[in-house]
């Protein structure tokens, strides 16, 4: 048989191959020759046809069949032959293969060989695909290794140790006395794998952290070897780019790095030789810098001293001016680890920062965005806002949500007055309304309401700002809001803070028809400007009837909402004309939920908008009947009585008794709007106490306190609290308020808390504060309950709670038992 080509003249002819399939059959027709010489147990060619093989195996074609052959290279007594064996074993083989488990008497063998450069193959190839059962095995032989004099032999073995400690972490005791004296080799590949092997070994067990700590004395070897490598002149061999060994470096800070942390004595220790290495590394080059970015999250990682963590804030401040991406990335992600211990220190560099938002990498956009939020405060809110809106103008679209979400919540904690607050936010929607979250319409509207003072300014600017440009819906929407509550502010032309404009009704009239008959408008923003229209029949005078014909047009409107407000409305011209300007009275200044105790009462108008500040009132409340049963049988059992709606249960005899039927019981009476209850659902028996005298007394202020609270519910971070008070005036009634917060990451949102109480019982829900529970415990929900309890029986309550949390749907079931006797006795 002629002898096969060699590997050198394999390698030419593949890549003389012009295509993919040439080269698979030059590749095919080499292995049926390699198989044929395997077969005939060709021992001369047998090391030669391996190798052809390997370099096969690099390309990514099969070599599965030569596995044997690598064994019989490895037993061969050839250093060519095992040292091609073993090379093929650390490729072909894996511990998932039991013939790898052949090899181990050989390993054991060549382990103890009389020649380093086999006992070196021996030694790479178990701390290269060593299994569990093999490191067991020679674990002996490689700590033996691991104490010779022998320099070579000893990085490798101690590179082996970590393989077998990784594997069987319970041998790691056995290699604690041969690592006394590895720190003490001057020979750099020694120290750097004895430095590999203490990392492994501290990180692995606290056991072996502590005796290094406190017995071994560990820190202070590694500190002399530092400065050693810091103070020693040029070294050929060691150094690059004019640094000794930095690889050296990197890992002995590494190990520092986990030595000091949460230990006082060891972090003093090393305060000194941080600050050297801090202060005397050269970072005109990139390995300079890769040892100082080591040095700063050692410093930050331990407890380190407050002058050394300011030298290391101010080194990542220099990375940041550095003209390579990747180190400007890495300062910016670890100073937004450490703004929130460090803020000061970080704050020094807010103009770099802010500068990294014009950078036209997207990664250094984004974790310069996240930073610059991060470092916002009372102090800087206008400065940051001004660069924060800046950026908000100029940015990709996939940062604009973000950067939106990001500059409502920092102009709501640190805005220095509400005229600048709303400014802001109006920005924002004039420049990414499309990307802001659903809250932040009603959010803008309560914010509006409550600036009482600035209601001439607030309408005069969102008049002019939508003037044309209908294309950002939630600030159309907010516009047309405030111009149906303020439309005779914006006429009259009483603006203070700027030069007035001077508008006409019909001008005014303009505006909110063409946002109705606007293509961009959504099915929302027509009910809005619908609203704002009607509104506007009892601020303007000249107009009333344009408005009545622009209502009544809309009475055949091809959207059912729209269509249904335009026929209520109407009915509200035609029949109860005396009304309508009790109706649609101005919105009064709305209360903040309090977070203890009884809500408080947000008065409204009754008016039949989208209500963007109205929270959607549970479905357990008055839902179609159909709905209502399907939550009973959800909860279970017999004796469940449904939840009690807050709609009266007899209406007022008056004139306006059928325009209640029509708008749903809206209450004249100056007190709070009861929920609407559809027509179709028949109305439950209500007792007295649930609305009786609303209307001559606040609603809470015959209330006792001192009943301790309790946790309903607390589970997967939602945690619901009720708390109880009991009435004076009326002993059977325990009025609940449930508080629910979040200790999760993200928001709970869509919210809903429902609730059942058995027959001789009657309840009643009460809106809640808001349908989002903030995460991190950063808010709370409220919402009140009022339970009729004549019978003074024990209390017993099953509730249903539902939401969205991380993109998903929620839903949970629970029984509450353990109501104090304080609450129903």
């Amino acid at each position: 048989m002629p002898a096969p080509i060699r590997l050198r003249e394999l390698i030419r002819t593949i890549r003389t191959a012009r295509t993919q399939a040439e080269e698979r059959e030059m590749i095919q027709k080499e292995c049926a020759a390699i198989r044929s010489s395997f077969r005939e147990e060709d021992n001369t060619y047998r090391c030669r046809n391996v190798a052809k093989l390997l370099y096969m195996h690099m390309l990514g074609y099969p070599a599965h069949f030569g596995q044997l052959e690598c064994l019989k290279l490895i037993a061969s007594q050839k250093f060519t032959d095992k040292r091609i064996g073993y090379l093929g074993a650390m490729l072909l083989l894996d511990e998932r293969q039991d013939v790898h488990l052949l090899m181990t008497n050989c390993i054991k063998n060549d382990l103890n060989h009389s020649t380093q450069f086999v006992q070196g193959l021996a030694l790479c190839t178990l701390g290269c695909m060593g299994s569990s059962e093999m490191c067991r095995d020679l674990a002996g032989e490689v700590e033996k290794l691991l104490k010779t004099s022998n320099s070579y032999l000893r990085k490798k073995a101690a590179l082996c140790a970590v393989h077998v400690i990784r594997k069987v972490p319970e041998l790691m005791e056995m290699f604690l006395p041969a690592t006394k004296n590895l720190l003490n080799e001057k020979n750099h590949g020694v120290l750097h794998t004895s430095v590999v092997l203490l990392t492994e070994m501290c990180e692995r067990s606290p056991d072996m952290l502590a005796h290094f700590r406190k017995n071994e004395k560990l820190v202070p070897q590694l500190v002399r070897i530092l400065k050693n490598l810091i103070m020693s002149g040029y070294s050929p061999e060691h150094d690059v780019s004019g640094i000794s060994d930095p690889f050296l470096q990197v890992r002995i800070l590494r190990l520092l790095r986990i030595l000091g942390r949460n230990d006082d004595d060891s972090s003093e220790a090393m305060n000194d030789i941080l600050a050297q290495v801090a202060t005397n590394t050269e970072t005109s080059k990139n390995v300079g810098n890769a040892i100082l970015y080591e040095t700063v999250l050692t410093i930050m990682d331990i407890k380190s001293e407050s002058g050394l963590r300011v030298l290391a804030i101010n080194i990542l401040g220099r990375f940041l001016l550095n003209n390579d991406k990747n180190i400007r990335y890495v300062a910016l992600t670890s100073l937004l680890k450490t703004v929130q211990t460090d803020h000061n220190a970080v704050q020094r560099h807010r103009s770099t920062i802010v500068d990294c938002l014009k950078d036209l990498d997207v990664s250094i956009k984004r974790r310069a965005m996240e930073l610059s939020f991060a470092l916002v405060n009372g102090n800087n809110i206008r400065g940051m806002m001004k660069e924060l809106l800046y950026f908000l103008d100029s940015c990709e679209p996939e940062f604009k949500a973000d950067c939106a979400s990001g500059i409502f919540l920092a102009a709501e904690k640190y805005a220095p007055s509400k005229r600048w607050h709303i400014d802001t936010i109006m920005r924002v929607l004039t420049t990414a309304g499309s990307y802001v979250r659903d809250d932040a319409v009603p959010n803008l509207i309560q914010l509006i309401t409550n600036s009482v003072e600035i209601h001439a300014y607030t309408v005069q600017r969102l008049y002019k700002a939508i003037l044309g440009d209908y294309s950002q819906q939630p600030l159309v929407q907010v516009a047309a809001w405030c111009i149906g509550e303020y439309g005779d502010l914006l006429v009259s032309g009483q603006c203070e803070e700027e030069e007035p404009i001077q508008v006409t009704e019909d001008e005014v009239l303009d505006i909110l028809e063409s946002v109705l008959i606007s293509n961009m408008s959504t099915s929302v923003t027509r009910g809005y400007a619908l609203t704002a229209i009607m509104k506007l029949s009892t601020r303007f005078t000249c107009t009333v009837n344009r408005i009545k014909k622009v209502v009544s047009i809309y009475g055949s409107s091809i959207d059912v909402e729209l269509q249904q407000r335009a026929v209520e409305y109407n009915a509200l011209f035609k029949k109860y004309d005396h009304m309508r300007s009790a109706l649609l009275e101005r919105m009064p200044v709305m209360e903040k939920v309090t977070t203890n105790g009884p809500t408080e009462i947000v008065q409204t108008n009754g008016e039949t908008e989208p209500a963007p500040l109205e929270t959607k009132p549970p479905p357990s409340g008055p839902q179609p009947t159909s709905q209502a049963n399907d939550l009973l049988d959800l909860l279970g059992g017999n004796d469940i009585t449904p939840v009690i709606p807050t709609a009266p249960a007899s209406k007022p005899t008056s004139a306006g008794g059928e325009l209640l039927d029509l708008l749903g019981d809206l209450n004249l009476t100056g007190t709070p709007a009861a929920a609407p209850t559809p027509a179709s659902v028949p109305q439950i028996s209500q007792p007295p106490f649930l609305l009786d005298g609303l209307s001559s007394q606040p609603l809470f202020n015959d209330i006792t306190s001192g009943i301790p609270s309790i946790t309903a519910y607390s589970k997967n971070g939602l945690k619901i609290e009720f708390t109880f008070e009991r009435s004076n005036t009326n002993p059977s009634v325990t009025v609940i308020t449930i508080q629910a917060s979040n200790s999760t990451e993200l928001d709970m949102t869509d919210f809903v808390f429902q609730a059942a109480v058995p027959k001789t019982f009657q309840l009643q829900l009460l809106s809640p504060s808001s349908s989002i529970v903030p995460a991190f415990n950063t808010g709370t929900i409220t919402q009140v309950i009022k339970v009729l309890n004549p019978q003074k029986q024990q209390l017993r309550m099953r509730i249903k709670l539902t939401y969205n949390h991380k993109g998903s749907a929620m839903q949970d079931l629970a029984e509450v038992n353990n109501f104090p006797p304080q609450s129903w006795q």
